[in-house]
């Protein structure tokens, strides 16, 4: 596996965590805990974001940089597997 699907699988990963982390807090607002592990897998999803578009470009067209080259069209998509 190269890096560039490593930090995809990461970003996945933390989105589910994310997601199953809401759906708890939803039922139970005041837990300290499933608030600090949100934060946590929070902070570790905008790294890992961070570090993929510096590497190899946007994933969502928002994080285009549109000061320069519209470069939310350029191959391969976020996606596309480099084998395929």
């Amino acid at each position: 596996m190269n890096e560039r699907h490593e930090l995809l699988c990461a970003l996945q990963q933390y989105d589910f965590a994310l997601y199953d982390l809401q759906l708890y807090l939803d039922s139970h607002p005041n837990c300290i805990e499933a608030m600090r592990q949100y934060k946590k897998y929070k902070a570790m999803k905008k790294n890992t974001e961070e570090q993929y578009i510096r590497m190899y470009g946007p994933i969502r067209a928002e994080q285009s940089d549109t000061d320069g080259q519209w470069n939310w069209i350029e191959d391969p998509w976020p996606w596309e597997r480099e084998d395929n």
